[in-house]
């Protein structure tokens, strides 16, 4: 009885060990797929917030050459632009502005852009630098802007801009 005692208690242990080994494993093996998705998302992120940032060069780049198809495509059809002097404008207005021919940019340049994301919604903040003609007259603004962008079926679109200017 001594002999059986001791075979069952080793069995029975065995199984135990057995059993939080597998324990173990299953842990471990969520442990890596639970970090190996979180690089996938960091991945995914850091791929969305590069298209953010091209798409406000992208931006920048419409504006110094007046091409308001191009912001067009870029802003919603519900989008709201306030300006560094506090002027607000719906879609219409923004692109009409960009076409007006008094309207004459030379530079506009951004940095520092920071992205933080918000499920399908992203905000993008940085600095600028805009120069131009304004009907006849020269500007020279610096400022930060904010962009809020949306994404709407499988793009990103802006649906609200403001800038505000820097004090010199």
């Amino acid at each position: 009885m001594g002999c059986y005692f001791r075979r069952s208690v080793r069995r029975d242990g065995l199984r135990i060990m057995q059993a939080i080994m597998r324990k173990a494993s299953c842990y471990f093996l969520l442990t890596i797929a639970l970090a190996v998705s979180a690089v996938a998302q960091q991945r995914a992120g850091d791929s969305q917030e590069s298209k953010l940032v091209v798409l406000e060069h992208l931006w920048n780049e419409a504006q110094v050459n007046r091409d308001a198809p191009a912001l067009n495509a870029l802003v919603a059809d519900s989008f709201v632009n306030t300006e560094y002097d506090g002027e607000v404008s719906d879609k219409a207005k923004f692109l009409a502005d960009i076409a007006d021919p008094l309207f004459k940019p030379a530079l506009m340049n951004v940095d520092g852009m920071k992205v933080m994301f918000y499920h399908d919604a992203a905000v993008v903040t940085g600095n600028y630098h805009a120069k131009g003609m304004y009907q006849g007259k020269p500007y020279d603004h610096t400022g930060r802007f904010t962009d809020t962008w949306i994404q709407q079926n499988g793009k990103w679109i802006c649906v609200a801009s403001h800038s505000s200017l820097q004090k010199k």
